[in-house]
């Protein structure tokens, strides 16, 4: 049995464990349905049957303005509430349905139109197409092989192909940005910690690529936090490899206060993150990145699901911090949903193996395969948080992503936002371009002086 051929909602006969050393390439018949009945990205082209979803027709025009809404004048179709929730629960996780359960005055889930609005530069269609005939999963599905540019497989077999389409889906190529991430208590009070990030794949580097040097490189990333003023100074580098079995991740620390740079192996895996007031793991950061090898994933299937989409009101430059967060949640009036079809993934953690998460259930978006929820639950089996990326498209760059990164913590009341450029100027920058040297200890250690 295989799952090549993509099917429009969960089939629980696939809840089986696949062979990922059986796996290869699609093959060239199955690739030129790229285009065609699919997305040059692998999404089912054709909208679904009550036209609820529409079609994929390109996605959405370029603008000089990024972040105005073109969607301002929509009203939501309906609104989700505690209330009425079970009339939509087979289109919502059920970590989604405990935020309304736990929430039941203030959060609620608007749903409006839906608009398939994802688009890619054409290269890297190109470089997908070209990734169907040749990617290759690794090291029993711990490295790929054959990868160009983004996407290694569009017309996915197993959870683990879906999981690394997430991880190496197409950010821009190289970019900087100036974000802030917000540990949010209980009682809604809050500390804006303002990070800025460096980020670039090897083939977007100043140098020419080197094999020698870039093979096993994903990507090199350099965070500095620059407030509030106690945690100012201090700079993460990563080299990220996309093996981590065979190479682990490189990582290293600069500490203002100790004036030094340190290796860092332990950023990684269920490892607290940075300046999170311990209210996230490293591997929660974009929603899961690192290596797979602690965890069993099984591809559940492909779903209809009320997800955060075309978050354009929630990314406005006139709101500040205090309009978007609020006690338990940000302000739901300022939220978008919209039904799309996800890949639905679960992780469940290998026997033998540690992680503080038992088992994760991922929602990852057809069109950009960005994990749009993700279910993450205790080593008691207990629904413990719940993350969301409020999708964005970047239409004058042609790169979908994020306005803002949430986990919420159901145990806890408390909740981490990420990514949020609302106050900050120009935010993403993705027309800049750097140099091995800039991801070095020695430039890291710059920096923090």
């Amino acid at each position: 049995m295989t799952f090549k051929s993509t099917t429009l909602l969960v089939a629980s006969a696939l809840s089986m464990s696949w062979s990922i050393a059986a796996l290869a390439a699609v093959s060239a018949e199955e690739a030129a349905r790229l285009g065609k009945d699919l997305t040059p990205m692998g999404a089912e082209k054709a909208g679904n049957s009550d036209g609820s979803i529409p079609a994929w027709t390109g996605g959405i025009a370029s603008a000089d303005n990024r972040y105005s809404n073109p969607f301002a004048d929509e009203q939501p179709l309906f609104t989700i509430t505690a209330a009425n929730a079970d009339q939509y629960k087979d289109k919502l996780s059920p970590g989604q349905l405990a935020m309304l359960a736990k929430y039941p005055d203030t959060f609620k889930i608007p749903v409006y139109k839906t608009h398939r609005t994802a688009k890619l530069p054409q290269k890297v269609y190109s470089a997908v197409a070209q990734n169907a005939t040749s990617a290759e999963l690794t090291d029993n599905g711990n490295g790929i092989a054959g990868l160009s540019e983004a996407v290694p497989f569009p017309i996915p077999a197993n959870g683990l192909e879906v999981i690394w389409n997430h991880m190496t889906r197409y950010r821009g190529g190289a970019l900087e940005r100036t974000f802030v991430q917000v540990p949010v208590q209980a009682n809604g009070s809050f500390t804006p910690v303002k990070i800025n990030e460096k980020m670039s794949w090897p083939t977007y580097l100043k140098e020419p690529y080197d094999p020698k040097t870039d093979d096993n490189i994903l990507f090199y990333f350099v965070q500095k936090v620059e407030a509030p003023a106690r945690l100012t100074g201090n700079v993460l580098l990563v080299h990220e490899t996309m093996n981590q079995v065979t190479q682990p991740r490189q990582a290293w620390t600069y500490n203002a206060g100790q004036r030094r740079v340190r290796r860092a192996p332990q950023i990684a895996y269920d490892a607290p993150g940075t300046a999170t007031d311990g209210q996230r793991t490293t591997d929660n950061l974009d929603m899961f990145n690192g290596a797979p090898d602690r965890y069993e994933w099984n591809l559940v299937g492909k779903q209809e699901m009320y997800i955060p989409y075309n978050s354009f009101k929630l990314a406005d430059r006139e709101l500040n911090y205090e309009d978007i967060l609020q006690a338990g949640h940000v302000n739901s009036d300022l939220t978008r949903y919209e039904l799309h079809r996800v890949w639905k993934v679960e992780a469940t953690l290998k026997e033998g193996a540690r992680h503080v998460y038992a088992k994760r259930t991922f929602y990852i978006d057809e069109d950009t395969w960005q994990a749009a929820v993700v279910d993450h639950y205790d080593g008691r089996g207990e629904l413990w948080r719940v993350g969301e990326a409020h999708q964005f498209q970047f239409r004058d760059v042609d790169v979908p992503w994020l306005t803002a990164e949430l986990l919420y913590d159901l145990q806890s009341g408390r909740y981490l936002a990420g990514g949020l450029t609302n106050e900050e100027g120009i935010g993403f920058d993705f027309t800049k371009r750097f140099s091995h040297k800039d991801f070095t200890p020695q430039a890291i250690r710059r920096l923090g002086r």
